[in-house]
């Protein structure tokens, strides 16, 4: 795995009921860049709009709980009511707070999956992207959404699809520990989620930025083999997510 980014956090230690997050907790630079080469046709947000009410978050209070450096709450807040940004990393929480200071109506919190400090019913959206909620083990954040939504709110979660694309192969190579996708599948549709599978893309900039995002989201030693067999030039790379979503 690469150096840290400069001027990226330190190791911190992990808030109470929360895990140290192995890149963007640690690469942070480099993970904006990752976002940035994410789903350039914009398939997860329409997939996310597609299950909420009138295909839209247009009006609705959202909370995106995780939000790591908030690079997903601007967007929230082109039509959204209003927003709030809950992260347990103190330094992550801060540039959320900086990227978000001229929106009036967008906030950015302390807090975690298990324990956000909004009162009972207060948000129609619960945005988890890659944020505590991978499968089982999940069940502390699942009752504390709930206790956040409205009636009729709805929780969506962004997660990675392990059994197709070429990152997910990637993915299982990288992480044989984690619950595989049909174990993921049997939570999730136990707890009440939908599923609509999306295949979107990473589409880079440059090779560097490439290689420098594909060491951080895999071990060492399989990202070393993966861009070995990567062909030159390559700078796309086809990407699979599940949009899990519960409606209250």
């Amino acid at each position: 795995m690469s150096a840290a980014d400069p001027g990226s956090p330190e190791t911190p230690a992990a808030p109470e009921g929360t895990r140290p997050s192995p890149n963007i907790w640690h690469h942070t630079e480099t993970y904006e860049v990752e976002n940035r080469a994410f789903d350039p046709d914009g398939l997860v947000e329409a997939a996310i709009a597609s299950v909420l009410p009138g295909s839209s978050w247009a009006g609705l209070d959202v909370l995106d709980l995780g939000c790591g450096t908030g690079f997903h709450l601007p967007r929230f807040a082109t039509t959204a009511g209003s927003v709030v940004g809950v992260e347990p990393h103190a330094d992550l929480r801060a540039i959320a707070a900086r990227r978000t200071r001229r929106l009036p109506h967008v906030r950015v919190v302390e807090g975690t999956a298990q324990s956000v400090p909004l009162p009972d019913a207060s948000v129609d959206l619960v945005h988890s992207r890659w944020a505590y909620f991978f499968g089982p083990g999940s069940e502390p954040g699942l009752a504390e959404v709930a206790r956040l939504l409205r009636p009729g709110g709805v929780h969506v979660v962004v997660d990675n699809d392990a059994s197709r694309s070429t990152f997910g192969s990637w993915f299982a190579r990288g992480f044989p520990e984690v619950a595989t996708p049909a174990e993921k599948q049997a939570y999730w549709e136990s707890a009440g989620y939908a599923r609509v599978p999306v295949l979107t893309r990473w589409s880079f900039g440059s090779r560097e930025d490439l290689e420098a995002v594909v060491s951080i989201e895999l071990p060492g030693p399989v990202a070393g083999e993966v861009l070995a067999d990567l062909p030159a030039g390559t700078l796309e790379v086809d990407y699979a997510v599940d949009v899990l979503w519960r409606r209250t």
